[in-house]
């Protein structure tokens, strides 16, 4: 069994688990969900701790490792203002329709209070800083303290700029350093990889309480949040439809030729394993290989088209899950910081749901509700992958018929 039916196993049991153990009056089974929570926490912890060095990896590699004529630079600026401005559509989306709709789910104070105490998140949430501390904080003064402290934004921006100033040192040099957070990132998703290993183990040790607690109502909300979100990707990627027939492409076509590329994206939960499929589309699509050949991996590198949506409703959804009241300066804020997050999302399943652990820790979120994501995230990774693929193909088709106008 591949890991992630194996980890929606691990849901489905925890799940089961819990609610025998919320119907049942036994004194003993009452103290299991206090037993199996410190296990799901030390889970949570250790993905934790390979997030801020695995970002500032990807993103060395990214820029400094392409080189002066590297495909991260060459790609240009219409293409990244494409890639940008649909993650800004993305992030729209979930700001205009996740949040009323999760509003819609009806979470009672009851059952947030109950989970909030068998989770022991019992810390009050820090305010955001003032504007002009937050635009003065965006140099850090110390980028080491600002990876201890878990300071995302200036710690990727000083990555950047150190990115950048690789490329423009002697190349015997920069290949040195590149190779050293080369090492880092590919150790560091084999560590990924070894907690992946145990999720399953901590999905059941997260969901149990969870459930123990809810009872029933936990089915109800979680089941709710997946037609809702999945429903919501279907929505954003006929925006990617429409945009192409306003564009005057052939709708038809493109649906016929990407159906065999979505249903490999769907299979494998891949971009990068879909690549091959999606490169042979282009070619039957008419897209210039030239333009596919830099546009489609830069694609699967830096662009993840339904991320930003998934994401953002699911830490809405763990903030109304857990009784917290967000202002609508913190859902903006929460769009736009996990739209940037998604150039940065490693390459495996649920990867966009590993980096979202420093926007948790600002907002003063409960992390482990990142673990609760990961648990339902076999079906919403599915869509997401089958509106990426399409997105990147999208992309391409627009890019080559700007560069023939």
């Amino acid at each position: 069994m591949n890991l992630s039916y194996r980890i929606l196993t691990g849901l489905v049991l925890g799940g089961v688990a819990g609610l025998m153990i919320s119907q049942s009056d036994s004194t003993l089974f009452a103290n299991l969900p206090g037993l199996f929570a410190p296990l799901g926490s030390l889970w949570v912890n250790a993905i934790r701790m390979t997030i801020m060095p695995l970002l500032m990896a990807l993103v060395v590699v990214a820029i400094a490792g392409q080189g002066r004529g590297g495909r991260v630079l060459a790609i240009g600026g219409k293409t990244l203002s494409l890639f940008i401005g649909l993650i800004l559509l993305s992030s729209l989306f979930a700001l205009l329709f996740a949040a009323p709709l999760i509003g819609l789910l009806q979470i009672s104070s009851e059952n947030s209070n109950v989970l909030l105490i068998s989770s022991e998140v019992t810390a009050e949430r820090a305010p955001l800083p003032p504007f002009k501390d937050w635009l003065t904080g965006l140099v850090p003064a110390n980028p080491f303290a600002a990876a201890a402290n878990g300071d995302i934004l200036p710690l990727m921006i000083f990555t950047v700029v150190f990115s950048l100033a690789l490329i423009q040192i002697e190349e015997r040099l920069a290949k040195n350093v590149v190779a050293f957070f080369d090492a880092i990132k590919q150790a560091l998703l084999v560590v990924i990889a070894w907690i992946m290993e145990l999720a399953p183990f901590g999905i059941f040790a997260l969901v149990l309480p969870i459930t123990a607690s809810l009872g029933t109502e936990s089915v109800r909300l979680l089941g709710a949040f997946i037609l809702m979100v999945c429903g919501l990707i279907v929505l954003l990627a006929a925006c990617l439809y429409l945009g192409l027939w306003v564009l005057g492409h052939d709708i038809k076509k493109f649906a016929k030729t990407m159906a065999p590329v979505q249903v490999l994206g769907f299979g494998t939960r891949s971009s990068l394993a879909a690549l091959p499929a999606t490169i042979a589309a282009s070619d039957i699509l008419g897209v210039s290989q030239k333009t596919a050949g830099i546009v489609l991996p830069a694609a699967v590198t830096l662009f993840k088209f339904a991320s930003p949506l998934a994401r953002t409703a699911g830490t809405y959804f763990i903030a109304a899950l857990y009784g917290i009241d967000l202002s609508v300066y913190e859902f903006i804020v929460i769009a736009m910081a996990i739209g940037l997050l998604s150039f940065y999302s490693p390459g495996i399943p649920s990867g966009g749901l590993l980096i979202m652990t420093p926007v948790y820790l600002a907002l003063g979120l409960p992390v482990e509700g990142i673990g609760l994501l990961i648990a339902i995230d076999l079906i919403v990774d599915m869509f997401i992958t089958v509106a990426n693929v399409t997105a990147n193909m999208a992309v391409t088709m627009m890019l080559d018929g700007l560069q023939e106008t």
